[in-house]
């Protein structure tokens, strides 16, 4: 378990789901309050994924935490001071940090090493970057990753359908925080339910109040809000079409994360992608254009001027 950045608490959750947790430094000590709520709530018997656990921690970065205390809380039996320190002592890498412009060179170690590395979200907020991983993973490096928002179970029934709902016309969802770090996190909650296709993003917003409005070859227009302070309306989805429409919010961040996790483990095991790496290389489109969009005065900016699709 490798990375610390500010407000990121994933090396404590994370970590807990493989190996269990001291309850009462979790609890106590935390400094991430919503990660005991959660964890607490769940059954010992469900708490962890089966037969994975996390060896070694390294958080290097601002997160204001250490290694030591996450090792503590979450039952990490080796904490290491070099982030390379662990090539050679585990099978694979779970980089937890939200900085996209980061993940190439906190990567890049392990990928050359030959260790499988999931990263967390967003991979990249840059094109340079992501053209290194779509490099990497052309070459067979083994390279996961996602936001937990990919696997919300409240949305899942509409991943598997919308024809209740007739043709899709308009989906609208919103999070907190900024845009360059849970964008992706609205985004991946709706890229399984429309798919692949997306053509455009325009950002008439700032950068504390996102406003992004993206264009589907489905036909469809989808409004993405990403407000600094808006930590009651994170999840909010809401899709309507022809014939009907819904209404929902995410809830259950321990079941998104764990199945996150669980889908990196089985990717491992058996070397078959959980969904492929082209979904993660248009939703990183979408991330910059965003962002370029709104550095421009809200251009419209196509998303085949980043990366073909191609690649």
């Amino acid at each position: 378990m490798i990375g610390s950045t500010p407000g990121n608490g994933h090396p404590y959750s994370w970590s807990a789901m493989f190996n269990g947790y001291d309850r009462e430094a979790m609890t106590n000590e935390c400094p991430f309050a919503g990660i005991p709520q959660y964890l607490n709530k769940e059954p010992v018997d469900t708490l962890q994924i089966p037969d994975a656990l996390v060896t070694h921690v390294c958080c290097i970065g601002e997160g204001g935490f250490t290694a030591e205390h996450v090792a503590k809380c979450s039952l990490i039996p080796h904490v290491v001071e070099k982030p390379t320190d662990v090539i050679g002592h585990v099978d694979a890498v779970v980089i937890a940090t939200d900085m996209g412009s980061e993940h190439v060179e906190r990567a890049r170690p392990f990928v050359e090493a030959g260790v499988p590395v999931f990263v967390d979200k967003p991979m990249v907020d840059n094109e340079a970057d992501l053209q290194t991983f779509v490099g990497w993973v052309a070459d067979g490096k083994r390279i996961m990753s996602s936001s937990s928002m990919r696997y919300t179970k409240e949305f899942m029934p509409y991943r598997h359908s919308t024809h209740e709902l007739g043709d899709l016309r308009f989906v609208s969802i919103t999070t907190a925080k900024s845009w360059e770090t849970y964008g992706i996190h609205a985004l991946e909650a709706i890229y399984p339910i429309l798919g692949p296709g997306f053509l455009t993003a325009q950002n008439t917003g700032t950068k504390e109040r996102n406003v992004v409005h993206l264009t589907h070859a489905c036909g469809a227009d989808i409004v993405v809000i990403a407000s600094y302070d808006m930590a009651g309306g994170f999840g909010c989805l809401q899709l309507c079409g022809t014939a009907g429409s819904r209404a929902v919010s995410s809830g259950d961040s321990f079941f998104a994360f764990k199945a996150q996790l669980t889908a990196f483990v089985d990717y491992l095991r058996t070397g078959v992608h959980p969904f492929p790496f082209t979904e993660t290389v248009e939703l990183m489109q979408l991330v910059i254009a965003g962002k370029i969009s709104r550095e421009q005065g809200g251009r419209r900016v196509s998303l085949s001027e980043i990366l073909t699709k191609s690649n």
